[in-house]
């Protein structure tokens, strides 16, 4: 049997690495090594990159997995890696070369995304976006409780507009070479769900879950859904 992999899993913004915790504890239950990576939500290339170096740190094939624009970030790390061996999309963009997370997102109709935000500039220059107090609550997370959801406005992690405004500079995408699985929910506000359903059909990808009534926050609100998606990826990589 082919060695087992290790799971990584990547947040996106307005998240943290704890809004995998239900996911972290059902790969645990079938003793899987997870890494839960604190993405730095600066810019693609570097936060690529910084995946990049965690992955060298790591002695198995991996699964990477990425929510929102972890999605943008595991397409751009995997790219040529041969460590890399499944990926997986939680409510995530999969982008083509030259595509970004902002240009992507109002592909199709649906995203209430730009409404819910607010900015400001930071001191490396530019601006940072955060999504309002207020707004959190349906935008992110409307299937999850109101004091959970509280406390995941209360530490959700801001990321740069450059962020979400740079394209994918790899000049071919990971999931053109390495196997995919999509698992989305068809009430995320913040990806409208026909661009989820057109990323996974141009991926090719290996199974598609659309989880009815889910919000974006799907890792959270049904992480049954997306753990059964992850070993789906382990048991299609892992097999004699």
């Amino acid at each position: 049997m082919t060695e087992q992999p290790t799971i990584v899993l990547v947040h996106g913004a307005f998240a943290e690495s704890a809004s995998w915790s239900g996911v972290i504890e059902r790969l645990h239950d079938r003793h899987l090594d997870v890494v839960a990576l604190a993405n730095p939500l600066r810019g693609l290339p570097s936060d690529a990159a910084y995946l990049r170096d965690v992955l060298a740190a790591i002695d198995t094939p991996v699964i990477l997995v990425g929510h929102s624009y972890g999605g943008m970030v595991i397409t751009a790390a995997a790219a040529g890696h041969d460590k890399v061996v499944g990926l997986v999309y939680v409510c995530a963009f999969a982008p083509a070369p030259g595509e970004s997370a902002l240009e992507l997102s109002n592909r199709f109709p649906g995203s209430t995304l730009g409404e819910a935000l607010t900015a400001y500039p930071i001191s490396q220059g530019g601006n940072e976006f955060a999504i309002r107090p207020k707004a959190f609550h349906l935008q992110f997370a409307a299937d999850v409780p109101k004091n959970m959801a509280a406390v995941m406005n209360a530490t959700q992690r801001p990321v740069t507009e450059i962020a979400l405004t740079s394209g994918l500079h790899t000049s071919t995408p990971a999931w053109q070479e390495i196997p995919s699985w999509f698992v989305f929910g068809d009430a995320d506000l913040n990806i409208p769900v026909a661009l989820h359903r057109f990323m996974a059909h141009r991926a090719n990808a290996k199974e598609t879950h659309e989880v009815p009534g889910a919000s974006h926050a799907i890792s959270v609100s049904q992480p049954d859904a997306v753990t059964a998606s992850i070993l789906a990826a382990v048991q299609a990589t892992t097999r004699p």
